[in-house]
């Protein structure tokens, strides 16, 4: 029998209480033949985290100790390159993590062009979702959800909650979203990094994704104009979404 889901390596970031469930779950997963991979990379700045604590390293496990940032800046770096293999691993986002795709898009785009404006920037409009909030670092957090979650709920077809039907959908409140800001300024996007249960209730993206993004970010600016490149980080309920903004290019002489 194949397995549910199938990986090169799973980086999950944090090593706390959510990062070492993930990490109990996927090893039990594999275990039981219901994953395939390589090894799990968890990523936190403290050597004595609680993974290290309660799990510890392995064959199949290993704990980076690294800034979350500096990590991915070598890391997705690293997966940018044509033929990589990170592109076949995928990541394990914690709940209560910073936007860091975003900010990793942020710092490429910088680099890209480093004479050109790259800042973020807050969405200026509303979701239209039941949750929408603005956050003071510009973030704006949106749910579908105006009451308090189950713990590592998997967002399956019935909500748990009120016990019928999920009709909706982060994504295509996404893309609306970007429609609706595109009619007042140039906007790009969105891009988006879904966060899938895929297996034993582990919500993932891949890094082929991360690296697709990157790419959006890339042609948009290539005109060299203003734009506004909508991106966010979202599962089916959930999600947190920002401007990533591209001045124009500085005339040539």
């Amino acid at each position: 029998m194949a397995a549910e889901f199938s990986a090169r390596d799973v980086v999950i970031i944090g090593g706390g209480c959510y990062g070492t469930f993930y990490a109990r779950q996927l090893a039990r997963a594999r275990a039981q033949g219901k994953a395939e991979y390589r090894r799990l990379r968890i990523v936190d700045r403290d050597p004595r985290c609680r993974f290290v604590q309660e799990i510890g390293a392995s064959d199949t496990a290993e704990l980076v100790t690294r800034e979350w940032g500096e990590f991915f800046d070598a890391y997705l770096g690293d997966a940018a390159t044509p033929g990589a293999g990170e592109l076949d691993d995928t990541i394990v986002p914690s709940p209560l993590m910073p936007h860091l795709m975003y900010r990793w898009l942020l710092r490429r785009a910088a680099e890209r062009w480093p004479d050109r404006e790259v800042v973020a920037q807050p969405v200026p409009i509303a979701a239209d979702t039941p949750y929408d909030m603005l956050a003071p670092d510009g973030t704006r957090y949106v749910s579908f959800a105006d009451w308090l979650c189950p713990t590592h709920c998997v967002e399956p077809a019935t909500c748990p909650i009120i016990r019928a039907p999920r009709t909706w959908e982060m994504a295509d409140a996404m893309e609306a979203l970007t429609a609706r800001l595109a009619r007042s300024r140039p906007a790009a996007g969105p891009v988006l990094f879904v966060c899938q249960h895929r297996v034993f209730g582990v919500g993932m993206f891949d890094v082929r994704t991360v690296v697709s993004g990157d790419t959006v970010v890339a042609e948009a600016g290539t005109p060299g104009t203003p734009v506004d490149v909508v991106v966010g980080t979202i599962s089916s309920c959930h999600g947190a979404v920002s401007l990533l903004h591209l001045g124009a290019r500085p005339p040539v002489g």
